[in-house]
């Protein structure tokens, strides 16, 4: 029998059968996951209190979702969403983990007293054989920008598998948001890549003079790899809603229910934001995502909780927002239209991490068309 990958059946060769290559798991834990397996690790995201009263408040005030049901946990990490679905009155909770953290998660939920109801499964969720369908998936499986990590597919997989008909998802939805801001950011990184280059003539011309060899044949090459690193691999940040510019737009929504690998492979959309700060630089886009704990139409939440990671004052996530820097800015002005379209693939070298194309141009208030402009993004 095959197994889900990416969210598609693979047979032992590796091959899928809608023709793409499976993932090598080996290789996907040594250069993706294995961090996940140290405490400093899970210690960062327990202490996101927005993070944790959104999960905390999904689960105990729709305690009716989980009393007496099944619950699979989906990458349950330190184990607390198992914990916390087993208080609420779970009959059984399947918490399952890829890494070495299973172990830890074992000891925090026998400390716990849920040991008899909460059962921690070490391994792939693509791999692992339940003996029942579940009545509740829950997971956080959210990554930057929402799809950074790819961990959906597994999710998605683990309820193609194992969701009964009737059951709910934890989160049910999700939203992927773009919106004009400003920042400094996009001159530092500029000077800094412009310093970059000025160390590399120096690094050039030394290395001819003392030592015979000419190492200009590299400055195109290494000038595309610092380009990359600084003005076009996007930033995480936490933006203060002051940077935010103009009206902020979704690009995709997400049915957790419902959705397929194939409807996040690549995300493209057609975005209009408009301009609400006068005389102001447009210095890039900002990205964010929230999910939602709706429940399902048949059996809906009691109390729907929201988990943004909008910018904001004093609601800051260990998300963020990612930030994707123009150069050079934009002046712009109040009652100006920006209109764009958004493309996000996966990366082809690793698939856990993304790529990113914005082509837009400005409508001036006046009726003036600025020319558009592109620009390519790396999400690392």
């Amino acid at each position: 029998m095959g197994s889900c990958t990416n969210g598609v059946v693979s047979d032992q060769s590796g091959a899928t059968s809608n023709g793409r290559a499976s993932v090598d798991k080996g290789v996907d834990f040594a250069n993706y996951f294995c961090t996940y397996a140290f405490l400093y690790h899970q210690k960062e995201m327990l202490s996101d209190r927005v993070r944790m009263d959104a999960y905390y408040n999904a689960v105990f005030q729709n305690k009716h979702h989980f009393n007496g049901k099944v619950v699979l946990d989906v990458g349950t990490g330190s184990g607390i969403l198992a914990i916390w679905s087993a208080q609420a009155g779970a009959r059984k909770v399947y918490a399952v983990e890829a890494t070495n953290m299973a172990e830890h998660a074992r000891e925090l939920v026998k400390a716990n007293n849920v040991q008899d109801v909460v059962e921690v499964i070490q391994g792939s969720m693509e791999d692992v054989q339940l003996p029942e369908k579940v009545d509740v998936i829950i997971s956080e499986w959210m990554g930057y920008f929402l799809l950074r990590e790819s961990m959906f597919d597994s999710v998605i997989c683990a309820r193609d598998r194992w969701l009964k008909p009737t059951g709910v998802m934890y989160p049910s939805h999700a939203r992927m948001w773009v919106a004009p801001i400003r920042s400094g950011l996009g001159d530092q990184k500029q000077n800094d890549y412009e310093s970059s280059m000025e160390d590399w003539y120096r690094f050039t011309d030394e290395t001819q003079s003392y030592y015979g060899v000419d190492m200009g044949a590299l400055t195109k090459p290494f000038a595309e790899e610092q380009k990359k690193y600084y003005l076009q691999t996007s930033l995480w940040n936490n933006l203060h809603p002051n940077q935010v510019i103009g009206t902020a737009a979704i690009l995709r929504e997400i049915d957790c229910l419902t959705a397929s690998v194939s409807d996040i492979l690549e995300v493209r959309s057609n975005f209009l934001s408009t301009v609400t700060l006068p005389n102001t630089r447009l210095c890039g886009f900002a990205g964010w995502f929230d999910v939602h704990f709706r429940g399902r139409k048949e059996v809906p939440a009691q109390n729907e909780i929201e988990l943004t990671t909008a910018p904001s004052v004093d609601n800051g996530t260990h998300w963020g927002q990612q930030v994707f820097l123009l150069n050079p800015p934009i002046r712009v002005t109040e009652g100006d239209n920006l209109n764009g379209s958004f493309s996000m693939k996966r990366n082809k070298e690793n698939h856990r991490l993304m790529e990113v194309e914005f082509n837009s141009e400005v409508k001036q208030y006046s009726g003036q068309l600025l020319p558009p402009f592109r620009n390519r993004y790396f999400i690392e």
